[in-house]
């Protein structure tokens, strides 16, 4: 009977451990995807206030279309390429704090 007891304890150590080290890497995983979008929304901002300076300062309609349109393609291409890098962080995020809880159940085999 004690034999049991110390198994269910042990077993519920483990579980405990896995799911710390799982709320560990979720938490890690988070504060970089955080960072990421705080460092491409400054980014973003930077490049809007520059092009809305050039647009002010541009001399004909062409001049500003063509800084517009400028714009308008360097803004989706480094969305798509934040977007694309986004998804590889949350996948990354899930895939490793997902490790601890793999090892329990494959331990527990």
């Amino acid at each position: 009977m004690i034999k049991n007891f110390e198994d269910i304890q042990k077993l519920g150590q483990s579980n405990m451990d896995a799911a710390m080290k799982a709320f560990g890497e979720w938490n890690k995983g988070w504060q970089a995807i955080a960072a990421e979008i705080t460092d491409y929304t400054k980014k973003s901002f930077e490049e809007g206030t520059a092009t809305f300076e050039k647009l002010v300062a541009a001399k004909s309609v062409e001049q500003a279309i063509e800084i517009q349109t400028g714009f308008a393609k360097r803004a989706y291409d480094g969305y798509m390429h934040q977007m694309s890098k986004l998804g590889g962080m949350y996948a990354e995020l899930a895939k490793e704090a997902y490790k601890p809880v793999e090892k329990v159940l494959q331990n527990g085999r």
